[in-house]
Protein backbone atom coordinates (compact mmCIF):
# COMPACT_ATOMS: atom_id res chain seq x y z
CA UNK A 1 0.00 0.00 0.00
CA UNK A 2 1.31 3.45 -1.19
CA UNK A 3 2.47 5.25 1.96
CA UNK A 4 3.29 2.78 4.22
CA UNK A 5 6.56 3.09 5.08
CA UNK A 6 8.15 0.43 7.89
CA UNK A 7 10.97 2.28 9.17
CA UNK A 8 9.00 5.27 10.19
CA UNK A 9 8.83 6.29 14.08
CA UNK A 10 5.56 5.50 16.10
CA UNK A 11 3.13 8.77 16.04
CA UNK A 12 4.35 10.58 18.96
CA UNK A 13 0.92 11.16 20.60
CA UNK A 14 -3.15 11.25 19.60
CA UNK A 15 -2.97 15.38 19.54
CA UNK A 16 -4.06 16.53 16.11
CA UNK A 17 -2.09 19.12 14.91
CA UNK A 18 -4.32 19.04 12.26
CA UNK A 19 -8.21 19.11 12.46
CA UNK A 20 -10.29 19.77 9.16
CA UNK A 21 -14.21 19.12 9.77
CA UNK A 22 -16.57 19.19 7.19
CA UNK A 23 -14.37 21.63 5.29
CA UNK A 24 -15.87 23.87 1.95
CA UNK A 25 -14.09 26.21 -0.20
CA UNK A 26 -15.82 28.22 -3.30
CA UNK A 27 -14.20 30.69 -5.13
CA UNK A 28 -16.76 33.82 -6.88
CA UNK A 29 -15.62 34.16 -10.52
CA UNK A 30 -17.34 37.17 -11.96
CA UNK A 31 -20.93 36.55 -10.61
CA UNK A 32 -20.62 32.63 -10.42
CA UNK A 33 -19.45 30.31 -7.33
CA UNK A 34 -17.17 28.04 -8.06
CA UNK A 35 -16.79 25.23 -5.67
CA UNK A 36 -13.84 23.69 -5.40
CA UNK A 37 -13.21 21.32 -1.91
CA UNK A 38 -16.53 19.62 -0.70
CA UNK A 39 -16.83 18.77 3.33
CA UNK A 40 -13.39 17.33 3.59
CA UNK A 41 -12.80 15.67 6.86
CA UNK A 42 -9.30 15.44 8.03
CA UNK A 43 -6.75 14.94 11.21
CA UNK A 44 -3.02 14.81 11.22
CA UNK A 45 -1.52 13.88 14.43
CA UNK A 46 1.58 14.85 15.81
CA UNK A 47 4.76 13.36 14.36
CA UNK A 48 3.00 11.98 11.23
CA UNK A 49 4.47 12.53 7.72
CA UNK A 50 0.79 12.69 5.50
CA UNK A 51 1.50 13.16 1.37
CA UNK A 52 -1.48 14.63 -0.29
CA UNK A 53 -1.70 13.19 -3.82
CA UNK A 54 -4.48 14.10 -6.69
CA UNK A 55 -4.60 14.92 -10.06
CA UNK A 56 -4.45 18.97 -11.38
CA UNK A 57 -7.48 20.92 -10.57
CA UNK A 58 -8.57 18.40 -7.49
CA UNK A 59 -8.02 21.46 -5.04
CA UNK A 60 -4.67 20.24 -3.17
CA UNK A 61 -3.16 23.56 -3.34
CA UNK A 62 -7.21 25.27 -2.16
CA UNK A 63 -6.46 22.68 0.84
CA UNK A 64 -3.21 23.70 1.26
CA UNK A 65 -4.00 27.05 2.19
CA UNK A 66 -6.96 26.25 4.06
CA UNK A 67 -4.37 24.35 6.79
CA UNK A 68 -1.24 27.41 6.13
CA UNK A 69 -3.69 30.26 6.99
CA UNK A 70 -3.41 31.64 3.54
CA UNK A 71 -7.27 31.76 2.70
CA UNK A 72 -10.13 31.05 4.98
CA UNK A 73 -12.52 28.28 4.34
CA UNK A 74 -16.21 29.19 3.19
CA UNK A 75 -17.72 26.54 5.48
CA UNK A 76 -16.80 24.46 7.91
CA UNK A 77 -13.61 24.14 10.49
CA UNK A 78 -10.06 24.64 10.17
CA UNK A 79 -8.19 23.80 13.92
CA UNK A 80 -4.47 23.87 14.12
CA UNK A 81 -2.88 23.00 17.74
CA UNK A 82 -6.91 23.08 18.90
CA UNK A 83 -6.96 26.50 17.88
CA UNK A 84 -9.93 27.07 15.59
CA UNK A 85 -8.85 29.18 12.84
CA UNK A 86 -12.26 31.02 12.45
CA UNK A 87 -12.74 32.60 15.67
CA UNK A 88 -8.95 33.99 16.27
CA UNK A 89 -7.62 37.36 15.43
CA UNK A 90 -6.07 38.48 12.60
CA UNK A 91 -3.17 39.46 14.93
CA UNK A 92 -3.06 35.99 16.30
CA UNK A 93 -3.59 33.93 13.41
CA UNK A 94 -0.90 36.01 11.86
CA UNK A 95 1.01 34.53 14.88
CA UNK A 96 -0.11 31.63 14.26
CA UNK A 97 1.34 31.45 10.85
CA UNK A 98 4.36 32.90 11.54
CA UNK A 99 5.59 30.73 14.34
CA UNK A 100 3.49 27.09 14.04
CA UNK A 101 3.94 26.92 10.18
CA UNK A 102 6.98 26.18 8.43
CA UNK A 103 6.48 26.70 4.59
CA UNK A 104 8.52 25.17 1.75
CA UNK A 105 7.52 25.62 -1.70
CA UNK A 106 8.15 24.09 -5.35
CA UNK A 107 9.87 27.21 -6.62
CA UNK A 108 11.98 28.43 -3.37
CA UNK A 109 10.56 31.83 -3.09
CA UNK A 110 14.36 32.82 -1.84
CA UNK A 111 15.03 36.67 -1.34
CA UNK A 112 17.76 37.06 -4.39
CA UNK A 113 19.47 39.81 -2.68
CA UNK A 114 19.91 37.83 0.49
CA UNK A 115 22.87 34.94 1.44
CA UNK A 116 21.94 31.48 2.54
CA UNK A 117 22.20 32.88 6.15
CA UNK A 118 19.85 35.59 5.97
CA UNK A 119 17.42 34.11 3.55
CA UNK A 120 17.55 31.18 6.18
CA UNK A 121 17.06 33.93 9.48
CA UNK A 122 14.44 35.96 7.50
CA UNK A 123 10.69 34.72 9.16
CA UNK A 124 12.64 35.64 12.12
CA UNK A 125 12.45 39.06 10.92
CA UNK A 126 8.73 39.47 12.04
CA UNK A 127 8.13 36.69 14.01
CA UNK A 128 10.48 35.01 15.91
CA UNK A 129 9.86 32.54 19.08
CA UNK A 130 10.35 33.66 22.34
CA UNK A 131 14.37 32.14 23.56
CA UNK A 132 15.49 31.40 20.04
CA UNK A 133 18.82 32.91 19.21
CA UNK A 134 18.42 33.38 14.99
CA UNK A 135 21.57 33.85 13.89
CA UNK A 136 23.11 30.90 16.08
CA UNK A 137 19.63 29.14 14.87
CA UNK A 138 19.97 29.44 11.16
CA UNK A 139 23.98 28.55 11.85
CA UNK A 140 22.66 25.16 12.92
CA UNK A 141 19.86 24.70 10.42
CA UNK A 142 22.38 25.88 7.37
CA UNK A 143 25.08 22.54 8.69
CA UNK A 144 22.08 21.10 9.26
CA UNK A 145 21.11 20.97 5.37
CA UNK A 146 24.63 20.35 4.38
CA UNK A 147 25.74 23.83 2.79
CA UNK A 148 28.12 25.51 5.49
CA UNK A 149 30.18 25.75 3.00
CA UNK A 150 27.63 28.21 1.11
CA UNK A 151 26.52 30.08 3.92
CA UNK A 152 27.26 33.60 2.09
CA UNK A 153 26.27 32.62 -1.36
CA UNK A 154 22.79 34.23 -2.74
CA UNK A 155 20.42 32.36 -4.27
CA UNK A 156 21.92 32.70 -8.19
CA UNK A 157 25.00 31.34 -7.70
CA UNK A 158 23.55 27.89 -5.98
CA UNK A 159 21.78 24.90 -7.81
CA UNK A 160 18.23 24.12 -7.47
CA UNK A 161 18.55 21.75 -5.49
CA UNK A 162 20.67 23.78 -2.76
CA UNK A 163 18.31 26.57 -2.79
CA UNK A 164 15.64 24.26 -1.76
CA UNK A 165 17.96 23.26 1.34
CA UNK A 166 17.92 27.03 2.45
CA UNK A 167 13.92 26.88 1.54
CA UNK A 168 14.08 23.79 3.93
CA UNK A 169 16.57 25.18 6.97
CA UNK A 170 14.14 28.62 6.11
CA UNK A 171 11.09 27.11 6.96
CA UNK A 172 12.59 25.74 10.10
CA UNK A 173 14.03 28.50 11.43
CA UNK A 174 10.94 29.14 14.37
CA UNK A 175 11.04 25.73 15.87
CA UNK A 176 7.32 25.28 13.99
CA UNK A 177 5.00 22.55 14.77
CA UNK A 178 4.35 21.86 11.47
CA UNK A 179 5.75 21.71 8.17
CA UNK A 180 3.74 22.26 4.90
CA UNK A 181 5.75 21.36 1.99
CA UNK A 182 4.10 22.09 -1.59
CA UNK A 183 5.60 19.97 -4.22
CA UNK A 184 9.00 20.34 -2.40
CA UNK A 185 11.00 18.79 -5.26
CA UNK A 186 8.71 19.48 -8.19
CA UNK A 187 11.40 21.95 -10.02
CA UNK A 188 14.49 19.24 -8.87
CA UNK A 189 15.94 15.81 -10.68
CA UNK A 190 15.26 12.62 -9.74
CA UNK A 191 18.31 12.54 -7.48
CA UNK A 192 18.16 15.84 -6.19
CA UNK A 193 14.80 14.82 -5.77
CA UNK A 194 16.24 12.18 -3.46
CA UNK A 195 18.41 14.14 -1.28
CA UNK A 196 15.45 16.54 -0.49
CA UNK A 197 13.19 13.52 0.46
CA UNK A 198 16.52 12.76 2.43
CA UNK A 199 16.17 15.45 4.58
CA UNK A 200 12.17 15.27 5.08
CA UNK A 201 12.75 11.72 6.72
CA UNK A 202 15.52 12.74 9.11
CA UNK A 203 13.32 15.41 10.42
CA UNK A 204 10.27 13.12 10.24
CA UNK A 205 12.47 10.38 12.37
CA UNK A 206 13.42 13.74 14.76
CA UNK A 207 9.42 14.07 15.11
CA UNK A 208 8.57 16.86 12.77
CA UNK A 209 4.70 16.67 11.62
CA UNK A 210 4.89 17.01 7.46
CA UNK A 211 2.11 17.87 5.37
CA UNK A 212 3.28 17.48 1.65
CA UNK A 213 2.03 18.16 -1.71
CA UNK A 214 3.09 15.84 -4.64
CA UNK A 215 2.03 14.49 -7.52
CA UNK A 216 4.84 11.78 -7.40
CA UNK A 217 3.61 8.03 -6.20
CA UNK A 218 7.55 7.59 -5.42
CA UNK A 219 8.09 10.45 -3.33
CA UNK A 220 4.30 9.74 -1.37
CA UNK A 221 6.16 6.24 -0.07
CA UNK A 222 8.14 8.35 2.25
CA UNK A 223 4.90 9.21 4.44
CA UNK A 224 3.44 7.41 6.86
CA UNK A 225 -0.34 8.16 4.83
CA UNK A 226 -1.07 8.86 1.58
CA UNK A 227 -4.62 11.31 1.44
CA UNK A 228 -6.12 10.67 -2.26
CA UNK A 229 -8.12 14.04 -3.42
CA UNK A 230 -10.30 14.40 -6.38
CA UNK A 231 -13.00 16.59 -7.65
CA UNK A 232 -12.58 18.27 -4.18
CA UNK A 233 -13.50 15.23 -1.74
CA UNK A 234 -10.99 12.63 -0.23
CA UNK A 235 -11.17 9.20 -1.69
CA UNK A 236 -9.70 6.17 -2.84
CA UNK A 237 -6.86 5.98 -4.97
Amino acid sequence: MVGNNDNSPPIRDAVPVIELVDLCKSYLLGEIEVPILHGIDLNVKKGEFVAIMGPSGSGKSTLMNMIGCLDRPTSGSVRLMGKDTATISDNELAELRGFEIGFVFQNFNLVPRLTTLQNVELPTYANKKAGIDARKKAKELVELVGLTDRINYKPSEMSGGQQQRIAIARALINAPSLILADEPTGNLDSKTSEDIMGIFSELHGKGSTIVMITHDPDLAEYADRVVYLKDGVIGNN
